[in-house]
């Protein structure tokens, strides 16, 4: 019974590999025109979004959003979440509709084809580098000028102990959103580490529940108070995890 379940998810999680692949190279003459101007990044995004809920329906998922403020279409954020899958990328991209920017690990852009697309629509940074850090937030600032949003995943990167519910925050999020003045968008992702964890062989279609908690405000903010915001949103997902947890 083992094996054809493992069988099973094999061939299943290869079929995301393919599609998550294939889709790139298909519109990759289409993306290679889109991100050569950056005037073009909403154009992409809009692409981008189709892509990622291409590929949650393609895998069987459902994605159930619970939200307790509405997002207006005509302002910049903060969008960040609890970071447990790749399906936390594709997800973020249904889920968000503001265009936005994410704020990723720069050695992703070393994955061939997904690299190159992603070295040149998502602001890079190497935590091991002051300078790349500093150099985050003058590009972030230069995108949230032009009416973007940007994304960050506050852990900075999936726990590598599956154990962990939610791993400290790094304070580039909440640095960035309160010298920007802009609202932080909290956001649990629920279901991501039991649908497609990096344990290969694990996972099923089904939910994805998300839910859009009530913004963090920073307009009169100070970075002293980074801390403040930082625990603030920690306590706020980790709370609403622990109780999803308990109520299985």
């Amino acid at each position: 019974m083992k094996i054809f379940k493992n069988t099973a998810i094999f061939f299943w999680r290869m079929w995301f590999y393919g599609w998550m692949i294939g889709t790139i190279i298909a519109i990759l003459p289409v993306l290679a025109i889109v991100i050569s101007k950056e005037k073009w990044y909403p154009i992409f995004f809009k692409i981008a979004r189709a892509w990622g809920k291409t590929l949650l329906f393609v895998m069987g998922f459902r994605v159930k959003i619970d939200q307790e403020q509405e997002i207006s279409p005509n302002k910049s954020y903060m969008f960040s979440a609890n970071h447990t899958s790749m399906m936390d990328i594709m997800l973020m991209f249904a889920v968000a509709k503001n265009p936005f920017v994410f704020v990723g690990k720069a050695e992703l852009a070393k994955i061939p084809i997904f690299g190159f697309v992603y070295k040149r629509t998502c602001i890079l940074v190497d935590r091991s580098n002051p300078e790349s850090r500093k150099a985050v937030f003058s590009e972030a600032q230069r995108r949230i000028k032009n009416g973007l949003s940007v994304c960050i995943f506050p852990e900075g990167q999936v726990p590598s102990d599956e154990s962990v519910v939610l791993d400290e925050f790094k304070n580039g999020a909440f640095i960035l959103a309160i010298e920007h003045q802009i609202p932080i968008v909290p956001m649990t992702f629920y279901d991501c580490k039991k649908r497609f964890s990096y344990t290969f062989f694990s996972g099923s279609p089904g939910k994805l529940r998300v839910k859009i908690h009530k913004f963090i405000e920073t307009k009169g903010l100070e970075i002293k108070d980074k801390n403040t915001v930082k625990k603030q949103m920690f306590d706020l997902i980790y709370n609403d995890l622990k109780s999803d947890l308990e109520n299985k």
